[in-house]
């Protein structure tokens, strides 16, 4: 069976270019090492750059979407693209799904749903729910502020179990899809 790589991303461009450019590179990479790409099921933003270089590389896509963000985050006739489409009544269905379909998860710049998400999957690693690869893709330190927030929460005693949900933080889009590859290998 195909692994599967969950990437959370903006559903907007954001201000930098690089964003949208190294989306697109990190679906490409995703397509070209075999893996199938599992996403929030947007067409637009990032979410959109990962999503088109995964199909233009050849690539298989799962995107999972609530319906009431259909038109929101991309049109239902935009949708059509992907290789699978499946459309959940709700947020905590979606991110139940790609939880499940996922092999490991990247988290590209984003705003609070990325957040989120990242957070959320870094939880249930701590508490010993999965051992999947979390990968941070630092591009231009975005999750810099959030590095050193993980950081001051350890070292004040918060955070048990550290081990288990170290995110690996990657600037290189390059490096990604060979270290999850790495990874998962030795799993």
């Amino acid at each position: 069976m195909t692994k599967s790589i969950c990437v959370y991303c903006g559903s907007h461009p954001g201000n930098d270019p690089a964003f949208m450019k190294q989306g697109r590179i990190l679906g490409e990479n995703i397509a070209k090492a075999g893996f199938r790409l599992v996403y929030g099921g947007g067409t637009w933003g990032v979410m959109g750059a990962v999503a088109h270089g995964c199909l233009d590389a050849g690539g298989e896509v799962l995107g999972v979407i609530p319906e009431f963000l259909v038109n929101h985050e991309g049109r239902r006739e935009e949708l059509n693209v992907l290789t699978e489409l499946r459309i959940t009544k709700n947020m905590h269905e979606r991110k139940g799904l790609l939880f499940n379909e996922a092999d490991a998860f990247v988290a590209l710049p984003g705003g609070i749903g990325t957040l989120e998400e990242l957070v959320e999957v870094m939880t249930w690693a701590q508490l010993g729910r999965h051992t999947k690869p979390i990968i941070m893709a630092s591009l231009n330190d975005f999750w810099k502020p959030l590095e050193n927030l993980l950081t001051q929460m350890d070292a004040s005693g918060f955070i048990h179990s550290a081990d288990k949900m170290k995110p690996i933080v990657l600037d290189d889009m390059e490096r990604i899809v060979p270290m999850i590859s790495e990874l998962l290998a030795q799993s």
